[in-house]
């Protein structure tokens, strides 16, 4: 096995972490307590070539591969989870999906926005009525006599919905059929029948804006069907697949902050005439953070090393991202949990940042499909059984 890196993945992480030093960590603790969207971050990411890293040249992305993407989310999340999950849903859910399944119209009109981060893309899939159990939706696309679509409905928890300009959404098209009923659309949300509810009170990821969207008479045009008629289902839960390794390598960099700001912790911190790390009961806490970080980071890189294969051979790979994405998440809230138990009476505090830490990855083990949905598909992938 080879586990070295390619200029190309070395260069890109290299970007990703410059930026987050300089830029983000100094203003990472003040949006989140302020749940300020890091909007000039976000275009300067876009300029960098961060907001669309698998994103071919020709698009205006940087044209890297899935393992340069990971490398470069590690390192955003390792400075701040929130602006981490726009990077996220930027890059795996809104381009993804219309790269894969968008006309040549829609690639240059959409991913190129959003790419160079002239523009913030958003997934619209959640209802409020319909978490885990995604086919239940109730959103409603009719067609027109035009043969445009009108759409009315709600969705909620949309991740950038206050402040992006396109959405990839997913809407019932035939009702009565289930999952074959459901057709994918991209939204622009400065039409007409649009409308933004309140930015949702979160307890992490704060400076992420996430809000509850409503359609009203909304008029889709037929050109903005995303891939067929019906196959809105397949193409949300293939997104997914991408999404989850995004969420992954979110909770590697959340994970890795907690792990390394506890090292030196320990080695700083006296307790009893020693450092705090001598003691074996921290020591075998320190032990295991290790453990689990390095388990989830090379489960996190070898399922964007899987989706890479499967990008050019064909095949999938949803095992392997639900993998990475259980064990990540699940990683990242133990480890943030242990930190903040080292840290004592400092790791609660908001003087520190393992708090926040400790907030930001408790959502990894919620969205884009919780721990037990992942377990769902992981099961079910391994024995073919429904």
């Amino acid at each position: 096995m080879d586990f070295s890196f390619t200029e190309d993945q070395l260069s890109i992480q290299a970007i990703a972490r410059d930026f987050a030093q300089k830029r983000i960590v100094p203003v990472a603790a003040e949006l989140d307590a302020k749940g300020e969207f890091p909007l000039d971050n976000i275009r300067e990411m876009g300029q960098l070539g961060l907001m669309g890293i698998e994103v071919p040249h020709e698009y205006g992305g940087a044209g890297m591969d899935p393992v340069g993407y990971v490398l470069a989310m590690i390192e955003i999340a390792a400075a701040d989870a929130a602006t981490s999950t726009v990077m996220s849903v930027n890059n795996s859910l809104f381009c993804n999906g219309i790269l894969k399944h968008g006309t040549e119209e829609q690639k240059q009109k959409y991913v190129r926005a959003i790419a160079q981060g002239e523009a913030i893309g958003a997934y619209a899939l959640t209802e409020p009525q319909s978490g885990s159990d995604a086919s239940a939706m109730h959103t409603r696309a009719q067609k027109n006599d035009d043969g445009d679509w009108v759409i009315n409905g709600k969705k909620s928890w949309i991740t950038s919905g206050p402040v992006c300009r396109y959405i990839v959404l997913f809407a019932i098209t035939t009702p009565g059929i289930g999952a074959k009923g459901v057709s994918a659309f991209i939204i622009d949300t400065q039409k007409p029948g649009f409308h933004a509810g309140k930015t949702e009170p979160k307890l992490g990821i704060r400076a992420s804006a996430t809000c509850e969207i409503e359609f009203t008479d909304y008029v889709c045009s037929k050109d903005d069907l995303l891939g067929q008629e019906g196959k809105g289902f397949s193409i949300a839960m293939g997104v997914l697949d991408a999404g989850r390794i995004g969420i992954a390598s979110q909770a590697v960099g959340i994970a890795r902050a907690a792990y390394e700001a506890t090292l030196q912790w320990s080695r700083d911190r006296k307790a009893f005439g020693q450092p705090l790390g001598s003691f074996q009961m921290t020591q075998a806490k320190i032990a295991d953070m290790k453990c689990k970080l390095d388990a989830a980071t090379l489960l996190t890189l070898r399922a964007a090393w899987a989706k890479g294969k499967a990008e050019k051979n064909g095949g999938r790979f949803g095992t392997e991202a639900s993998v990475a994405k259980l064990v990540a998440s699940e990683a990242a809230m133990w480890i943030a949990h242990q930190a903040v138990q080292i840290h004592g009476g400092m790791g609660y505090s908001k003087e520190m940042p393992l708090e926040r830490y400790f907030r930001d990855a408790k959502i990894t083990e919620i969205y884009e499909g919780t721990s037990e949905i992942q377990r769902i598909v992981i099961a079910r992938n391994e024995t073919g059984l429904r």
